[in-house]
């Protein structure tokens, strides 16, 4: 008998495939208030980041990303304020060049951009329909001016360097976050494995694209096309 490829075996919902979010702090959301008081950093194995743990002046509290050079104690603005590490801005009240992550999607949502370690996005062009952002990543993506942000750079910078030295601590890592490790192609397979599977030193001539008709066990790597020619 065969293996169950892995996409077989994440449909059946085992807890190999399952996030363990019973072990996360929580959300990370910028609620809508005046000012945030920093009572605690606090580690979240679902977050590359440090978080802080914010109060508000009405004693309600949430989960932020930590920005750098911030410590327990210091007090942050929102809404308004001087352009100062660790408040929280509308990004049409943010000038030009500066720094920002934790960027809102849309006004009011908490914040959903640019939240890893070590991460800044920087505004580079100012509309009154939109604000234009450099993101880590290189891209330029437009938002709405009356989108939320926390000045600063995200905490934790550097994380990346860090080697892993061994295979246990990326399996851990991955594990943490739901992420499939190691990944193993299937031509690296056995034949009782995987369709592209193979005994006779990877032969690449078994990855061809599976028939339409096939089972959906079957339906790996290059699908048939569901047509072919000239569209008439």
């Amino acid at each position: 008998m065969g293996k169950n490829l892995i996409q077989q075996r994440r449909g059946k919902g085992s807890g190999r495939f399952r996030t363990p979010n019973f072990r996360y702090r929580g959300e990370i959301k910028m609620l809508n208030k005046n000012e945030y008081v920093i009572k605690d950093l606090v580690r979240c194995p679902g977050h590359s980041t440090p978080l802080i743990e914010a109060e508000y002046e009405d004693k309600t509290k949430s989960l932020l990303v930590a920005p750098e050079g911030v410590a327990v104690g210091d007090k942050f603005k929102i809404g308004n304020g001087e352009i100062r590490v660790g408040n929280i801005l509308a990004l049409k009240n943010i000038p030009e060049g500066t720094n920002v992550f934790c960027i809102e999607a849309k006004p009011g949502d908490g914040g959903k951009f640019v939240r890893s370690s070590g991460g800044s996005a920087k505004i580079v062009a100012k509309t009154e329909k939109n604000i234009t952002l450099l993101l880590p990543s290189k891209k330029q993506k437009a938002f709405h001016p009356e989108c939320k942000a926390m000045i600063g750079i995200a905490a934790g910078g550097g994380r990346a360097e860090k080697p892993l030295l061994k295979a246990g601590k990326k399996h851990h890592i991955s594990k943490s976050r739901n992420i499939y490790y190691p990944i193993v192609s299937g031509s690296a397979m056995n034949a009782v494995a995987h369709p592209f599977g193979n005994k006779r030193s990877l032969r690449k001539s078994k990855a061809r694209p599976a028939p339409a008709d096939a089972p959906p066990g079957r339906k790996v790597g290059a699908i048939k096309a569901r047509r072919t020619g000239r569209k008439k």
